[in-house]
């Protein structure tokens, strides 16, 4: 019965892992997918223009 116990966590946590991987999986791209790429676009092109529309100036 020793190795039960000593297989036990290591399966446990394989199977809350297996199924994390999964809803990752599913949970990409669906109906929000557009919505959410938008928001990371807008948000990366303001990341862009605020790096561009201040230049450095070396004093």
């Amino acid at each position: 019965m020793d190795y039960v116990s000593a297989l036990l966590p290591p399966v446990v946590m394989a199977v809350f892992f297996a199924g994390l991987i999964r809803v990752i999986v599913k949970t990409q791209g669906g109906a929000n997918k557009a919505k959410e790429d938008a928001v990371v676009d807008a948000a990366l092109a303001r990341a862009e223009g605020a790096r561009q529309g201040s230049p450095k100036t070396d004093d």
